[in-house]
């Protein structure tokens, strides 16, 4: 199959409709701004700021973490909150974003990857979007194993009924709550309940695949950065990381390790008994890892693999944390 895509065509052609959505993400965040400074109540902001972080848990918690990488195992409950969280970001089906996703890591940085970082910051967060596949991205994706997707029910209901749960939880119940229960207009409502909200969930969905170029640290680069943007945000070896073992549960798609939003509930759901086989790497398996990758001159991501699933993982949850440094 590899020797087969070498005389395909990588030309990608723009998607005029993707491309739209670009447009439009970029245009609401400026009138959305105006509304909630001049125009909205704040409950509306509020209430909009909740529902991005909850559809960004389905992003992160759930198309990722575990369907994309299957860091932890999810309770049949878990898997349908997550689900509902993932529709409300309004980022499409699940069975959709973890094929892509797994193309991007299984190509990282050359041409079959559609967010080639390579490319650089503008093509890894907004061009790789809105463009087509190409033919070898296509032919490279029906590789991409998703028996694991097709065989879980509740993956398969949300991609089978995706677009009438699309117009119920993603764009119906968001706006109609604050018109519903505190009078906000229909106009500030839809604005930034529905605009805004998906704007924003959608700019933190494609970090994940752009968050090298802008959060990582690149050879050579130090740490932390001689810049005033460290007042922002940190760049770090995580990012990089995530790349080795992207089974790792702790490993946040911001740079952050252990202690963001997504793990800790992840580790709350596993206190619930919701979340189990959560995957983890400590020191001393690095360390083994090193050796074993030099000693059998194999890389250092599979590894990493290798001695997870030689390794049970010591049971820890959120009331007795563990560090794994």
């Amino acid at each position: 199959m590899v020797s087969d895509t070498k005389t395909l065509s990588t030309k990608r052609e723009i998607n005029w409709f993707k491309a739209l959505i670009q447009l439009q993400a970029a245009f609401v965040l400026v009138v959305g701004l105006h509304v909630c400074i001049f125009q909205a109540q704040w409950k509306t902001i509020f209430f909009g700021l909740i529902v991005v972080l909850i559809g960004n848990l389905g992003v992160t918690a759930g198309a990722h973490r575990l369907w994309a990488h299957h860091s932890y195992e999810a309770s049949t409950k878990l898997k349908i909150f997550l689900m509902i969280c993932h529709t409300l970001s309004g980022t499409g089906s699940i069975y959709s974003w973890v094929k892509l996703h797994r193309l991007h890591h299984k190509h990282f940085g050359t041409d079959l990857d559609p967010f080639n970082p390579n490319r650089g910051l503008y093509y890894a967060h907004v061009k790789g979007y809105c463009l087509h596949l190409s033919e070898a991205q296509e032919n490279a994706m029906k590789d991409i194993d998703d028996t694991d997707l097709k065989n879980d029910s509740v993956v398969m209901f949300q991609y089978k009924y995706y677009w009438f749960l699309f117009v119920i939880i993603t764009l119906l119940l968001p706006v109609n709550a604050p018109a519903e229960y505190w009078g906000e207009s229909i106009i500030n409502a839809v604005t930034i309940a529905g605009f805004v909200r998906l704007s924003l969930i959608f700019q933190t969905c494609m970090l994940i695949h752009s968050a090298t170029k802008c959060l990582g640290l690149s050879p050579g680069e130090k740490f932390p950065s001689d810049t005033n943007l460290v007042f922002l945000f940190n760049k770090t070896h995580w990012i990089s990381y995530h790349y080795l073992a992207p089974w790792d549960f702790q490993t946040g798609e911001y740079g952050k390790y252990g202690h963001d939003c997504t793990t800790i509930f992840i580790k709350v759901c596993e206190a619930l008994g919701c979340a189990t086989d959560l995957k983890t790497v400590d020191s001393k398996t690095v360390r083994t890892a090193l050796v074993k990758s030099v000693d059998e001159k194999k890389s250092i991501a599979s590894c990493l693999y290798d001695l997870h699933m030689e390794e049970k993982r010591i049971k820890d949850n959120i009331f007795r944390p563990s560090k794994y440094f």
